[in-house]
């Protein structure tokens, strides 16, 4: 026989110790991020990250006083790390639009705890992606011909290059993105605002909320937007870097010139994403204690869904020398070989560990469910995907049809610096993220208990 549902009075904080939530213990201790003192490890971290971006400022400024020329560009490698760091940024956001939109279609509840720090880290991503494009241009100050608008020349810009291409894809993606994560947000803001204990942290998340009530007629329109966007999103994840890939697919250099890309691209950011993912899932989880909410379950899903991209961006890799050797151009035979065995391969290498070899520890269950392993393999996974860029870069650039104009590509310090500076942008926006808003989605979680069904008797130990 049921107990009525008055009788169970277990305080918020035990359940949570005992691994069980409800409503209340949920909204405790999401809001408890934000609303408690702020730990001293989170300090430490936006130091960190604040003198990254104070390298990142300097690099550019340096770079806008004196040219390009500070990069370690030449005559064959016209593109360096500039176009490397904006497709690996690019990549990186793309798991936070798969969780939110595809594996909500799939009314997979287990992105719950997970979608909305991905979706903010999709954001982020995207903004230290965009940064490459425009100072890579060298003249920073005409920037603005990447945009279609006519220049002071009434000269508009070429829609036949897919750098443009680029513009219109990145900007329609982070457009979708913002607008769904902050549909998502408006539920949490409005609890929030009512939580709140000081008038301007009423009036700031009032104002963003919207007039947010949580009337039946606001979640009918609210789910039904949901639902709508996460419909606009899901084709963003597919077509975004598969216009990424034309950047490379539609030119005629050995390496580059090949139908694969689009898909090998796609399948290698959804990978790199989803190991930004566990990077700070695990991070986030440890710091504020969020191991009830983000559990070894989440984790495992993710390692298995690291596991089946990986296996999908090592079948590219075999695939595209078999497509060389079958179409007997000499010309992708030897851009193929020289990635292997030639000035490259141990970038190439470097790559095939870490993307091909990693992931397959998690075929093993014990491996796929340890926190230091899945914690070490997502940041290896993620020097190897940025490898993987470098060396259809560079390699191919710098041995191009004629011998006479090969040469040896290096970064000088300006190239790493820079690199090295967005980590700073993106990892102080992430910080301020997780400390002014909830880092987890407190009403799409409360819809997967058994609160949340009308059936429900208040009995959770039957």
């Amino acid at each position: 026989m049921n107990k009525p549902a008055e009788n169970i009075t277990i305080p918020a904080e035990e359940l949570l110790l005992k691994g069980e939530q409800t409503f209340s213990s949920i909204t405790a201790k999401i809001t408890g991020v934000i609303e408690k003192k702020t730990p001293r490890m989170w300090f430490l971290a936006l130091g960190a990250a604040l003198s990254l971006l104070m390298i990142l400022f300097g690099s550019i400024g340096f770079l806008i006083w004196e040219g390009v020329g500070v990069w370690g560009l030449n005559n064959p490698v016209g593109w360096g790390w500039a176009i490397i760091n904006f497709v690996w940024w690019v990549g990186i956001g793309h798991a936070g639009t798969l969780i939110s939109a595809i594996l909500f279609l799939l009314r997979q509840k287990w992105r719950t705890s997970i979608n909305r720090f991905a979706e903010a880290m999709t954001l982020f991503a995207v903004s230290c992606a965009l940064i490459f494009p425009g100072i890579h241009v060298g003249r920073i100050w005409i920037a603005y011909y990447m945009f279609p608008i006519p220049n002071q020349m009434d000269i508009w810009p070429n829609f036949r290059s897919p750098l443009l291409w680029d513009v219109f894809a990145v900007g329609t993606y982070f457009t979708a993105s913002l607008l769904f994560w902050y549909t998502g947000l408006i539920p949490d803001l409005a609890t929030m605002r009512d939580r709140a204990v000081t008038k301007f942290k009423k009036i700031i998340f009032g104002v963003f909320a919207l007039g947010w009530r949580g009337g039946n007629r606001q979640w009918r329109h609210y789910e039904l937007a949901y639902l709508i966007l996460a419909g606009i999103s899901t084709p963003l994840v597919l077509s975004v870097h598969s216009v990424v890939s034309t950047d490379f697919a539609v030119s005629i250099l050995p390496g580059w010139h090949t139908t694969i890309f689009p898909p090998y691209f796609v399948a290698g950011a959804i990978f790199s994403g989803f190991a930004m993912v566990m990077t700070l899932s695990i991070i986030a989880r440890k710091i504020f204690n969020l191991e009830n909410l983000i559990t070894i379950d989440h984790l495992e899903k993710i390692n298995k869904i690291m596991l089946l991209t990986g296996m999908m961006v090592g079948y590219a890799y075999s695939i595209e020398f078999f497509i060389a050797w079958y179409s007997g151009n000499i010309y992708e035979q030897f851009a193929f070989i020289n990635r292997a065995f030639g000035n490259y391969s141990w970038a190439y290498w470097i790559m095939i560990t870490c993307n091909v070899l990693v992931p397959q520890l998690f075929w093993f269950k014990k491996l796929r469910r340890a926190v230091p392993v899945m914690f070490i393999a997502s940041i290896l996974i993620n020097v190897g995907m940025w490898f993987e860029r470098f060396v259809i870069v560079v390699s191919s650039l710098s041995r191009d049809f004629l011998p006479a104009n090969w040469d040896y590509y290096s970064p000088t310090m300006w190239d790493i610096m820079t690199f090295v500076g967005s980590f700073g942008l993106f990892f102080t926006l992430f910080l301020l993220f997780i400390r002014v808003l909830p880092m987890i989605a407190m009403s799409e979680i409360k819809t997967v208990l058994p609160e949340s069904d009308p059936h429900y008797t208040g009995d959770r130990h039957e």
